[in-house]
């Protein structure tokens, strides 16, 4: 059967047609659009089936009074202790340290932060032979990795930055080790 229409305008529309054919490239912006409207209807489809399998199922209603509440943020528990007395001072330091928080450039902060030498005092209960012994094996523990740098405990601990309590905290906890290791 013949065509009726004209060549020109079956031209065009081949052309129109070959056009309307040809993909379109989309703008990463379109795309998120499409994926997003896609991933909506197959949630809400399947948010649908899910309450159409359980409707059968009873509930009975929760009395949240019955229920057990924890903190957040649990509290750090100390580690079994040194059996020296110099290396369990230094390790409670650590855990004071751990718990109430590191400060430097002040013996304690507002806050209740205390410095190395802040923590060491007040875990030592008013002993100064103890807390000399434990400030000694911390200096010899910094000495061993910084030289001879720093000519205190206090002089090493306002060295770091007031949020960056890794390295006196590390260095605190190797301290204990070596005092456990010397048996002091």
């Amino acid at each position: 059967m013949p065509s009726t229409m004209p060549s020109t305008d079956l031209d065009n529309l081949t052309a129109s047609t070959k056009a309307a054919a040809q993909p379109v490239e989309l703008s990463l912006e379109e795309r998120l659009t499409l994926v997003e409207t896609a991933m909506t209807v197959r949630l809400d489809e399947a948010n649908a089936a899910y309450e159409v399998n359980t409707a059968h199922i009873p509930t009975t209603p929760v009395d949240l009074d019955d229920l057990l509440t924890l903190p957040l943020t649990p509290t750090l528990q100390p580690p079994t202790p040194h059996s020296t007395p110099v290396a369990a001072l230094l390790q409670r330091a650590h855990h004071r340290l751990l718990t109430d928080g590191w400060c430097a450039g002040s013996f304690k902060d507002a806050n209740g932060a205390l410095c190395l030498f802040g923590a060491i005092r007040y875990e030592a209960h008013r002993n100064p032979r103890l807390e000399m012994s434990a400030i000694s094996v911390l200096m010899d523990t910094i000495r061993s990795q910084f030289g001879d740098r720093f000519e205190s405990v206090p002089a090493f601990n306002d060295s770091f930055s007031a949020g960056d309590a890794r390295i006196p905290l590390r260095i605190l906890g190797q301290a204990a080790d070596l005092a456990d290791t010397r048996s002091v």
